[in-house]
């Protein structure tokens, strides 16, 4: 009985060590984990805000750099290329884009084309309500080189903000939005800037440049192209908000459609030209900068709204005003004024405003929408 006893004793002993034994390994491993998760989440955070700060800088120099470099491809001696041509070829670097993140989200290329066949060709009405903002696209992205062919880069730039009032507009209407008191009185500000930003000193120099230029025109070219893009963006987020496809098969079904449409547009305008110069008449690298930066703004303005907030990317739209207004100086010979100068304060603090009061109602993903289609010339990516 006592060896019986005893062997249950240690046998006990041994199940209570083997216990303690398996608890600390638990709890090693609990630890171990633990650490991990938060090295993973260290790690996360930190990719996250080097992602937030690398997109707000390249979105700003991209919002600067397009219009300046437009602005240059406009107003430059020499042979000049045709805007419709460079339209089209922006809207198929579009589709190739998102063809290929779709690509790359399928992981197999007969998952690729099964679903493109599901959900482009075997839904030609989903196809055609895109079809409406995909017109509309187009053809303000061929106003907006009208635009700046008879506008300074600086002054494109600030009157071309009047977007984000076109946008709260419609947005009012069509969706039902709400607006905080202090997003109207930056739109009333915002108005105001743009109106003061018109006005410019008759003996103003406003680019080195030898060109004719219109800027009646260029002013009407900007207020159309805003009110399109308004309108445009806001439908477009109204067909997202009712569909399950994600966005990067809207871009293809828009690019795709804006290619067609780009093409009759470029036949209408300027197809005799184009049959005895050839399509890539006065193309150099410069044009081929505008052609990418037109296509790849949109996705950038994406990722700021992702890894940032709507308040950066309104410090991103304003940083990039002042940048394109100081190398509109050394660049164009643009020459500030007083009423240029209070306009596009205006703008900035109105951006600025705007971008911070938004009421806690709107969702995020309303805001993804509105931002990108709010980004610099050029539509969703």
């Amino acid at each position: 009985m006592i060896n019986k006893d005893t062997r249950l004793l240690e046998c006990g002993h041994e199940a209570h060590g083997s216990n303690n034994h398996n608890q600390a390994l638990n709890s090693i491993a609990d630890s171990s984990e633990k650490e991990v998760n938060t090295n993973d989440s260290s790690w996360q955070c930190l990719t996250d805000t080097m992602l937030k700060h690398i997109s707000l800088v390249l979105l700003t120099l991209q919002n600067a750099c397009l219009i300046l470099v437009m602005r240059y491809t406009r107003t430059r001696k020499g042979d000049m290329y045709y805007a419709t041509t460079a339209v089209v070829m922006s809207e198929a670097l579009k589709v190739l884009t998102s063809l290929a993140i779709l690509a790359n989200q399928e992981k197999t290329f007969s998952s690729f084309l099964c679903y493109l066949r599901d959900n482009i060709w075997r839904q030609p009405m989903d196809c055609l309500k895109v079809s409406v903002p995909s017109i509309i696209y187009t053809l303000q992205n061929n106003l907006l080189y009208i635009a700046l062919s008879n506008l300074d880069a600086a002054t494109f730039q600030v009157s071309y903000q009047l977007k984000i009032l076109t946008t709260a507009l419609f947005s009012v209407l069509m969706l039902n939005r709400k607006l905080s008191p202090q997003q109207w009185s930056a739109l009333v500000i915002l108005f105001v800037g743009v109106a003061l930003v018109q006005f410019r000193p008759q003996d103003s120099k406003s680019s080195k440049m030898n060109t004719n230029q219109n800027p009646m025109m260029g002013l009407f070219a900007v207020i159309l192209s805003c009110f399109m893009s308004g309108f445009a963006g806001v439908y477009f987020e109204k067909i997202l908000k009712g569909t399950k496809q994600s966005l990067w098969l809207r871009n293809v079904q828009l690019g795709s459609l804006g290619v067609i449409i780009g093409l009759i547009t470029m036949e209408i305008k300027d197809g005799p030209k184009i049959q005895e110069h050839g399509f890539f008449f006065g193309y150099d690298y410069t044009v081929w900068v505008v052609i990418l930066f037109q296509s790849l703004g949109g996705l950038l303005v994406a990722v700021v709204v992702k890894y940032a907030d709507n308040i950066l990317k309104g410090f991103a739209t304003s940083a990039a005003i002042i940048l394109s207004c100081i190398a509109s100086i050394y660049l164009f010979d643009f020459r500030l004024s007083l009423p240029f100068t209070t306009g596009a304060f205006l703008v900035i603090i109105s951006v600025y405003i705007y971008s911070k009061y938004v009421p806690q109602s709107s969702h995020p993903q309303n805001l993804v929408t509105i931002a990108v289609k709010e980004k610099s010339p050029s539509r969703v990516m």
